[in-house]
């Protein structure tokens, strides 16, 4: 009895151990601990439930007593326990129902947050992520929320805090996106309070969680280099200030005299002459920033109203030109200096306006200006980031309007932007509002414009039509498909002298070409055409693009391609493949299958210009498998004709097809053509049948075939 008592106070300590673990689980502050002490608890009372059933149905006779037989009940400690998992059980339940409602009003806080985020109300959005976070604290987007908008309230401590907190609820399980948002916030605070080593740290964390984001955390590493690099440069001025350095010195007292409101605007001109020659070295390019010169020059009304686009006199010319070759010289080897300056809020607007100027020295400063921020990847960014780029491509295309080295420069500074890939990313998403002052390029008069501008002009469209969303928007325009081919025939008229324009268009439209279906045939068939005149053309690079638009267009139209044999397309074709020249070859190739797949006479005008194909079989030796497929399939296509298999008897065109069949590469369009040129040569000559059955090809058909099929 003594044993069974003893038994009995064990297992009641033991539930009253495992209760107490449940209950702290359930309290924690990690979701995913609470959720784990809710499962066993659910377990652990379907096993006490199941306990109670079996002894339920058990019945014992004490025969030491006269009394009815009873059912042994449970001692006091046992029912205890049970009532009290009962009691959490209940207790979980309710805490989950308060949890999800208290989840749907903290997501509620969370939207307002972000709209209020959305309109700059930094101090609201705090108050809204705080109050979501009293309803649902361990909600680790209010907390990054929260750190982001102390970051743009300059609050850097309390950024630092709100990581802290959102990175300790990853504690217990695997880093992810929201986790590398908190690195990333913590870098920006950390970089805020200058403390250059954590941020790298930080920014270096978000690398090592996420791979893929390395392009990212370069450029924020690339931010705090060159801010430190800044801050330094302050610290060295400022002490050069300090020790009474003439220039340092004569920089103040200028910015001073500038702050002056309502002079004279050449007054304002004479000074900023003289503080521009003062900008030779980092100090005084520096105390220019520190002792507030982009705040001294934009907010004075005078210089503003310089600015103005209509409408100025000769003082106000003046002092616009001077800004503009003052803000050359500040920026001029300064990255915090181009930073200052193209991140004003007026900025955006204001400088691409000034390229559209009507008076001639302003347009030019301001081209040298942008040309100057454009010459390091640090000041694309900034263009691309925070200037109006729709203005800044329109008024840089309008420099087409001269005809001398300034629209070459121009179009220069537009091929810098066009190769950074965020410029690509704006230009998809924007293509409509610029698609006008692209029609536009197109439709000037080669003869008018600076011939070399105009054909880097219309390289950057082929450029960026290379992208497919790009392409299709381009391509659906009709406005804009005209105006290539109105180009192509104004470029016509004096093919040499536009020989890069013609050259640098037959690439857009090669890009064009690839939408399918094309939209127009008509266009399609006019395209075609003018490639055909083309096609006699000297130059190499006219020649192999107008086969390459060819090999685009043919497809759309069985008129076209009977228009293009009866203009020698063949002729053309086979000449091209004799002459070599891999990219003109491919196109070639590609343009005889077409022919020869709906037309007889192109098969026969292949087999009398190509004997005993040997042009077409070299083709099949190429490692390009987009070239020896087109060879396979054009070969094919001429076994079709009466007698020509016959005439092959002698030669090792079965060998060749066989061994192409059983080739294993990434296109599956060589052994499938060269499986159907196979089949085409044996019922054309029973003769090759024979001797491909005695080669076992025909198990190698099958297996081929079968291998497609499965593929």
């Amino acid at each position: 009895m003594a044993d069974e008592q003893e038994k009995d106070l064990e297992k009641f300590l033991k539930n009253v151990d495992e209760i107490t673990s449940l209950i702290q689980d359930m309290n924690s502050d990690d979701p995913v601990v609470q959720e784990k002490a809710i499962l066993k608890t659910e377990k652990r009372l379907q096993v006490t439930e199941e306990e109670q059933d079996e002894d339920g149905c058990r019945t014992t006779l004490n025969k030491t007593t006269i009394s009815p037989p009873q059912a042994p009940g449970k001692n006091a400690d046992e029912m205890n326990a049970e009532a009290f998992l009962a009691s959490v059980e209940k207790d979980a339940k309710e805490r989950a129902k308060r949890r999800k409602e208290n989840k749907a009003l903290a997501d509620a806080l969370k939207g307002k947050g972000n709209e209020a985020f959305v309109r700059g109300d930094y101090r609201t959005a705090i108050l809204y992520y705080t109050e979501g976070l009293e309803k649902l604290k361990d909600m680790k987007v209010l907390y990054t929320n929260r750190a982001q908008a102390y970051i743009k309230l300059g609050d850097y401590q309390k950024a630092l805090v709100d990581c802290d907190w959102a990175l300790k609820s990853f504690s217990f399980m695997q880093c992810d996106e929201k986790c590398t948002k908190a690195y990333f916030h913590m870098g920006k605070a950390h970089l805020g309070l200058k403390n250059y080593s954590a941020s790298r740290e930080c920014f270096q964390k978000i690398s090592e969680i996420n791979s893929q984001l390395q392009t990212q955390v370069k450029d924020y590493l690339d931010q705090v280099d060159l801010r430190e690099k800044a801050d330094l440069q302050e610290k060295e001025a400022q002490q050069l200030l300090d020790s009474g350095k003439s220039t340092a010195v004569t920089t103040r007292h200028l910015l001073g005299t500038l702050s002056k409101p309502g002079q004279n605007p050449l007054f304002y001109a004479g000074g900023i002459e003289i503080l521009t020659e003062m900008m030779e070295d980092c100090a005084e390019r520096t105390l220019f920033r520190t002792h507030n010169g982009f705040s001294i020059i934009s907010g004075n009304e005078v210089i503003r109203r310089s600015f103005s686009a209509a409408g100025k006199d000769a003082a106000e010319e003046t002092l616009c030109v001077s800004v503009l070759r003052l803000w050359q010289a500040v920026c001029r080897g300064n990255e915090e200096n181009e930073r200052q300056l193209v991140i004003h809020p007026s900025s955006g607007r204001l400088l691409p306006s000034l390229l559209t100027s009507k008076v001639l020295p302003v347009r030019q400063q301001s081209l040298a200006l942008l040309l100057q921020l454009a010459q390091t990847k640090h000041g694309r960014s900034l263009v691309i980031s925070h200037l109006d780029l729709t203005r800044l491509l329109e008024a840089l295309v309008s420099f087409l309007d001269f005809s001398d080295e300034r629209a070459t420069s121009a179009m220069g500074l537009l091929t810098d932007l066009v190769l950074e890939e965020r410029f690509q990313v704006w230009f998809r998403a924007n293509l409509t509002g610029v698609l006008p002052a692209l029609r536009g390029v197109l439709k000037r008069d080669p003869k008018e414009v600076n011939i070399s501008a105009l054909s880097q002009c219309v390289a950057i469209m082929g450029n960026l039509s290379a992208d497919a969303a790009t392409r299709r928007q381009m391509s659906a325009s009709e406005e804009f498909r005209d105006a290539c081919l109105s180009l192509m025939a104004r470029c016509e008229e004096d093919a040499d002298f536009s020989r890069d324009v013609i050259y640098a268009l037959l690439g857009l439209m090669m890009n064009l070409c690839l939408q399918s279906p094309l939209v127009s045939e008509v266009w399609a068939s006019e395209v075609s055409r003018r490639c055909m005149s083309l096609l006699n053309s000297q130059d190499g690079g006219i020649l192999t693009r107008a086969a390459g638009v060819l090999s685009r267009t043919l497809p759309s139209s069985l008129k076209i391609v009977e228009e293009a044999l009866q203009a020698g397309v063949v002729k053309k074709m086979i000449k091209f493949l004799k002459a070599g020249g891999q990219t003109a070859s491919r196109y070639a190739a590609k343009t005889l299958a077409i022919c020869t797949n709906s037309f007889h006479e192109a098969r026969e005008e292949v087999i009398q210009l190509d004997k005993k194909f040997s042009v077409l079989m070299a083709l099949l030796s190429s490692e390009d498998e987009i070239l020896v497929a087109n060879a396979a399939l054009c070969l094919g296509n001429c076994m079709e004709v009466p007698q020509v298999a016959s005439s092959l008897l002698k030669t090792d065109i079965l060998q060749v097809l066989l061994k192409l069949t059983a080739r294993d590469g990434r296109e599956r369009a060589v052994p499938l053509n060269a499986g159907i040129a196979l089949g085409k040569l044996c019922t054309a000559e029973p003769r090759f049948a024979a001797e491909l059955r005695e080669l076992h090809g025909f198990e190698i058909l099958n297996s081929t075939v079968k291998h497609i099929q499965d593929s």
